[in-house]
């Protein structure tokens, strides 16, 4: 635990001067303030919000993470020299990373909310869920930034593969979705598309933000499904675990592959 404490203080204290970070902090707080400021219902300052986080968050957590990786690669392998255990290395670094995004986040997100907490009606359970996903999504894509680091010694192509997982489960996912659906739509596809929309973390977000409003039909498929399947609450708690897992097993694997790796 000391050891791990020591490195998680050094990558704090790394990270901490990492102009990136800085930035990341500052667009949250501006864009928050602004949407503050203008907005007159605090659902849809939520659900604008919530638009951006679910792009900003899964690119700077998997870029960043990947970035850093691959940066201090020298680091790792003096670290590797010392008697420390390859699994407590890894998780520092992870913590070292994902614990900076988190506080931006927070920080940048939740300080224009006190400027303007008496001027809306405050629904806590959905900000709490706004917060709870923002941290979901840090940790699930820095896993995934581990991921490809461990497995890819190619700086060019673990980052080309970051950007382009990021790509596909933004943008290129639904599109793909819909194609299936369009095609085979002659065919009984609902236990598949809920099986499918397992997969993609973001998809996942959007529906939980959806049930608490009660508005999941406007989801599209995915979500009219997930309130056809589960009631509100069972689906929110249910889609919740799903990320939860998502951030666990990228992490996992990892980590494995970490302590197997011959550097």
């Amino acid at each position: 635990m000391h050891t791990l404490l020591k490195i998680i203080k050094y990558q704090l204290q790394d990270i901490s001067r990492n102009k990136w970070l800085l930035i990341y902090t500052i667009f949250f707080f501006v864009f928050s303030y602004s949407i503050f400021l203008y907005g007159e219902n605090f659902t849809k300052v939520i659900i604008s919000m919530m638009n951006l986080i679910l792009l900003i968050i899964p690119l700077v957590s998997i870029i960043f993470g990947t970035i850093y990786l691959y940066n201090n690669k020298e680091y790792i392998i003096f670290m590797l020299s010392q008697p420390i255990r390859r699994e407590i290395l890894f998780l520092g670094l992870y913590i070292g990373i994902v614990l900076p995004l988190i506080i931006s986040f927070l920080l940048g997100a939740g300080i224009p909310l006190i400027f303007f907490i008496n001027k809306f009606e405050i629904d806590f359970l959905l900000l709490s869920l706004f917060f709870t996903i923002g941290i979901l999504q840090t940790l699930i894509f820095s896993s995934l930034s581990f991921l490809i680091s461990t497995f890819k010694d190619n700086r060019l192509l673990g980052l080309s593969l970051s950007l382009f997982i990021w790509l596909f489960l933004t943008v290129i996912y639904d599109g793909l979705i819909l194609f299936i659906l369009n095609h085979f739509q002659d065919y009984p596809l609902e236990k598949i598309s809920l099986l499918i929309s397992f997969l993609n973390p973001i998809d996942l977000a959007r529906i939980i933000i959806m049930l608490k409003l009660d508005i999941a039909a406007l989801m599209g498929y995915t979500g009219a499904l997930f309130q056809k399947f589960f009631s509100n609450s069972l689906g929110l708690i249910f889609a919740l675990m799903m990320m939860l897992i998502w951030s666990i097993i990228p992490f996992v694997i990892g980590i494995k592959k970490f302590i197997k790796k011959d550097f």
